[in-house]
């Protein structure tokens, strides 16, 4: 037992330390930051220039100022905190509630584009005209800054009578479709010759070929794609909140923070959004293990 427990200590050392080192050398330049960069703003609001202040003065006033202009960790974490603990779920001023709202677009522009890049892919993989035609387009389209289509798409939409999470879902799948209709092109197209020659030998259809050769051999490609996809679906949902003034969504707050003034409240809105990816991520990296260890991989 006193073995086992051995063995479990190292190898979390052996994966979180590298974690832990990394994070401790970030907090480090962090405050390094906060106190170089608020430094004269200090001396300017809070300080006494004339009657003189020391070190220790100045670094007390930078990691405490209201509207610094780089906040220290501990005032955001201590804003996070707040956020969570003094406000009821359903108050925008609770960072959870603009995590449901900036989910739900994530969420849904995530499925539509995973659907549309799957679609893509096996038109693609089929079709030699449509291989020609499609993929140069599908490149050429992630050219264009999601920051210049994002009013354009929300407009056109708008007209339409499409509002509320519809156009966010919208932005949040374009960026959501590319990686996995180019990942599933290479996953597709990943059998061997022998392998698609046998299927021919059982007499095999393209649908059949495709689902039971092609599908299970792109899986190692997929995953990997959705990861990127539904991170990216989030920065394109909350990059559709800033041109529409929305109230709700962790674009929203970053939008509202701007406008006040609140870097502490941007920052905090930053973290949170950074959990949030991980959390997604997370998702579909444990459905990734899953759905290959029923398939007998390692």
């Amino acid at each position: 037992m006193a073995e086992v427990k051995k063995s479990l200590l190292q190898r979390a050392a052996h994966d979180w330390l590298p974690v832990v080192v990394v994070l401790l050398a970030v907090v480090i330049a962090w405050y390094g930051a906060a106190w170089a960069l608020n430094a004269p703003g200090a001396i300017e609001r809070v300080l006494d220039e004339e009657a003189g202040y020391t070190q220790r003065e100045l670094f007390e006033a930078t990691m405490t100022m209201e509207r610094p202009l780089m906040p220290a960790p501990h005032q955001v974490a201590m804003d996070f905190y707040e956020s969570l603990t003094e406000w009821p779920v359903d108050s925008p001023r609770n960072l959870i509630y603009h995590v449901v709202v900036t989910g739900q677009s994530t969420l849904l522009g995530f499925v539509l584009g995973t659907a549309l890049g799957l679609l893509l892919s096996v038109l693609i993989v089929h079709s030699r005209t449509l291989d020609k035609a499609l993929l140069p387009w599908i490149v050429a389209s992630q050219t264009v800054p999601v920051l210049a289509i994002a009013p354009i798409v929300l407009v056109v939409l708008g007209s339409l009578g499409f509002s509320g999470t519809a156009p966010k879902a919208f932005i949040a799948m374009y960026l959501c479709f590319f990686p996995v209709t180019v990942a599933m092109v290479q996953g597709l197209r990943s059998p061997q010759k022998i392998e698609t020659e046998m299927m021919h030998t059982y007499a095999a259809n393209r649908w059949q070929s495709l689902w039971l050769l092609r599908l299970p051999a792109a899986l190692p490609f997929l995953f990997p794609a959705l990861r990127v996809g539904v991170a990216a679906g989030l920065v394109g949902a909350m990059v559709a909140e800033l041109p529409t003034g929305a109230q709700a969504g962790l674009g929203a707050r970053l939008l509202t923070g701007s406008y006040y003034g609140q870097t502490t409240q941007i920052w905090s809105a930053l973290v949170m959004s950074a959990l949030l990816g991980l959390a997604l991520t997370g998702i579909v990296a444990g459905v990734e293990r899953m759905v290959l260890r029923s398939r007998g991989a390692k």
